[in-house]
């Protein structure tokens, strides 16, 4: 598979996910032993766990985009560089509702099989700037750092 090719994949699984809901057709890009590493969550998730995190933050963010701003392809890896945009309409993982449109950087590796199929995907929210977006920013500046 192609470098192009698996940007291409990637970027279809980031749509049919994020951005339109469709877990079952983007199941089909994933690898039977797909797993998923989040900022955000504690442990490692499986296929079905991923697809009720997608479920659970697109119910939160019902008009939810995920905007791919790069993807570099090298190897079996593809990194993307993305930013979610949303607003938090109903409580999620711990947040409360906000009428502020959200901008939330991420960054994701995911690693593909030779044939293309998804294996794992690891990503990085900027939970500190969502923080701060929502006005929960409560960091105390470190001694001798200005902040």
């Amino acid at each position: 598979m192609s470098p192009d090719e698996r940007k291409r994949r990637v970027r279809s699984h980031v749509d049919l996910t994020w951005n339109k809901g469709r877990l079952a057709l983007a199941e089909r890009l994933q690898s039977r032993y797909f797993i998923y590493k989040g900022s955000f969550i504690g442990q490692p998730l499986d296929s079905a766990g991923f697809a009720r995190i997608v479920r659970q933050v697109r119910e939160a963010m019902p008009g939810l985009e995920v905007v791919i701003d790069e993807c570099l392809s090298d190897g079996d890896k593809v990194v993307t560089s993305s930013t979610l945009i949303g607003t938090l309409e109903k409580p999620a993982f711990g947040y409360t509702p906000s009428d502020r449109v959200l901008a939330i950087a991420a960054m994701s590796i995911w690693t593909l099989t030779p044939t293309g199929d998804i294996l794992e995907l690891s990503t990085l929210l900027d939970l500190g700037g969502a923080h701060k977006q929502l006005g929960l920013d409560r960091r105390a500046p470190l001694d001798g750092f200005p902040l």
